[in-house]
């Protein structure tokens, strides 16, 4: 069995940011970074479903990006994972498609069972990654997954997805598909000291993507937006304030 998970290197602000002189970023200096979050939790269901079929198989991470996304790799690897490929892409793409296209690259030639990703990054919030990465690897997908029960003798699993409302679909899938992997679903284990030693000394395979990505879309600007301006409270009646309100709708709508 072999289960490939996506991850990624993300910008984790702080209270107090400042642009890049273009205004299309924030300036480093005012973000940290750390593993997605999502992604931890798909790291941390590969190593649990690896463990429920009596921890035969192999676990690989993968991302795109820069040298720096390669702490990301090193903590999958101190969780538990065995190797990790980084495809090396311009860090300052964020199109989903372009990431999806190569991480479908290095992923295809792995020919894995299961790929998990996280349901969205924390940067950029977009949750399409899953999806293209589908698309390109021609895979069944499901979305928001709270739960796995993963059967390697058939290829198939029983998957939990999330719903609006508390609710919850369950579906039956074959073998290969991609799962969007939802927070919660576990709580992703913090490495040993030695683990994180040992994983900074594991060798990291960096692979070209076979075409120059190239972003589809571009930042235009980035800024705070103004701050609205206070609240007004009404007093009276119940029949004072509505009509209050109505003249102000009416004020607003001339």
């Amino acid at each position: 069995m072999k289960i490939v998970v996506c991850v990624k290197h993300v910008a984790v602000l702080g209270d107090e940011i400042r642009f890049t002189p273009d205004e299309r970023d924030v300036d480093e200096d005012y973000y940290d970074r750390a593993l997605n979050e999502w992604d931890a939790c798909a790291a941390e269901e590969a190593l649990q479903i690896r463990d429920r079929l009596g921890g035969e198989g192999e676990i690989l991470v993968v991302t795109a990006g820069g040298p720096s996304s390669d702490v990301a790799l090193q903590r999958c690897l101190a969780m538990g994972a065995d190797r990790a490929v980084r495809v090396s892409m311009d860090p300052a793409i964020h199109d989903p498609i372009a990431i999806g296209r190569g991480l479908s690259e290095a992923v295809a030639q792995e020919s894995p069972d299961l790929v998990l990703v996280g349901v969205q990054s924390s940067d950029s919030v977009q949750g399409s990654t899953g999806a293209v990465l589908a698309q390109f690897l021609d895979l069944p997908r499901v979305a928001v997954v709270k739960k796995v029960e993963y059967d390697h003798g058939a290829r198939r699993a029983v998957v939990h997805r999330e719903l609006e409302g508390g609710l919850v679909d369950v579906v039956e899938v074959d073998a290969p598909a991609v799962f969007a992997i939802q927070t919660g679903i576990n709580e992703p284990r913090y490495p040993t000291f030695r683990a994180i030693k040992d994983a900074e000394r594991k060798e990291i395979a960096v692979v070209p993507v076979a075409d120059e990505a190239v972003s589809g879309y571009h930042v235009l600007r980035m800024f705070v937006p103004a701050k609205p301006e206070g609240a007004e409270m009404l007093d009276g009646t119940p029949a004072d304030i509505a009509r209050q309100i109505a003249e102000i709708v009416k004020d607003r709508l001339a």
